[in-house]
């Protein structure tokens, strides 16, 4: 059976598109369905009828459009089946764990080479401050260098622990597929990254004013703006918490306010990124709206799948939205 380009059904009449080459399901068959890039040709009888043949047909400016068209095709990333980026079309949610796993093992991997700890009484230092440093400068956003900007993006994918990492991994992989079929790879990776970089920024911001230098990093801003899409989008989304507690997923969310918000007042645990979960959910919540009238949901979600397969009762349901 034939696997749908979008949704990754199998299908036993598939459609190949003529524009971009794919494979896709009755449901996504249309151009406007799966994000053809030959809809950019519908207005222009050259673009949908041109033959190939004639490479000098000039425009009233003298200006040769099939020689321009064909340039501008080719600067476009091809993120069709048979591109390189199409391997990232769909998968962008494994490919940010995947990332979080390399940034965490070269965290230990530094750690284990460069940097060195001893025990004192009032805790724990480092006995090498110029290792730790260059640590900090690569893998963590800190208050007093908000203009390293290529920790914005690092700092997102390094965790300061097993637990942490772990925490994160286990949101991202069960909520992440299912924002990402529904908005696409590319809005997904656009609502991964901004609200990542935004939630720590804003973290930063806050301890700044609070005069507190401690780095920040983490995935959790991210996370959080993950389950604030599907807060919006299907409120009553149950969530099977170790596969027999179902929870609606807005009473989940509702908690962790609940938690950050005490946690910023100091009755919450210390060395954590309050306000980087709370600009993350908020970040989810507005995105969540926006997109609200144009996406389906499943009504609910069992970690680790549900039976009827992808579709089914707790499972992933169809996606939605171009690449």
């Amino acid at each position: 059976m034939t696997t749908c380009d979008v949704c990754s059904t199998q299908t036993n009449m598939p459609y190949h598109c003529k524009h971009c080459g794919g494979t896709f399901c009755a449901e996504h068959r249309l151009p406007e369905n799966h994000d053809c890039p030959g809809l950019e040709d519908w207005g222009d009888p050259e673009g949908v009828f041109d033959s190939g043949f004639d490479e000098s047909v000039t425009t009233g400016s003298g200006s040769t459009t099939s020689s321009s068209r064909s340039t501008l095709d080719r600067l476009k990333p091809d993120t069709g089946p048979g591109g390189v980026l199409g391997y990232f079309r769909g998968n962008m949610t494994y490919v940010f764990l995947i990332l979080m796993a390399v940034t965490f093992f070269a965290q230990e991997l530094f750690k284990a080479f460069f940097v060195e700890f001893k025990q004192v009484p009032g805790g724990i230092i480092t006995t090498t401050p110029e290792a730790w440093d260059l640590y900090h400068t690569i893998f963590t956003l800190q208050p007093g260098n908000p203009e390293y900007v290529w920790t914005w993006f690092t700092s997102i994918f390094a965790h300061g622990g097993v637990s942490h990492i772990v925490v994160n991994g286990i949101v991202i992989f069960f909520f992440g597929r299912l924002v990402e079929q529904y908005i696409g790879s590319r809005d997904f990776t656009l609502l991964f990254l901004g609200s990542g970089v935004l939630a720590g920024l804003g973290q930063i911001a806050i301890m700044s004013i609070q005069g507190n230098l401690a780095p920040v990093l983490g995935a959790s801003g991210a996370a959080l703006a993950i389950m604030g899409v599907l807060t919006v989008l299907n409120p009553d989304l149950r969530v099977y918490l170790y596969f027999i507690f179902p929870i609606p997923i807005w009473m989940l969310t509702i908690g962790l306010v609940a938690i950050n918000v005490l946690g910023i007042f100091g009755t919450g645990g210390q060395g954590v990124a309050n306000v980087a979960h709370l600009v993350g959910l908020a970040i989810g919540l507005i995105y969540g709206r926006r997109v609200q009238s144009q996406i389906r949901v499943p009504n609910q979600l069992q970690f680790g799948g549900g039976p009827g397969g992808p579709g089914g009762p707790g499972g992933p349901g169809r996606r939605r939205g171009p690449f």
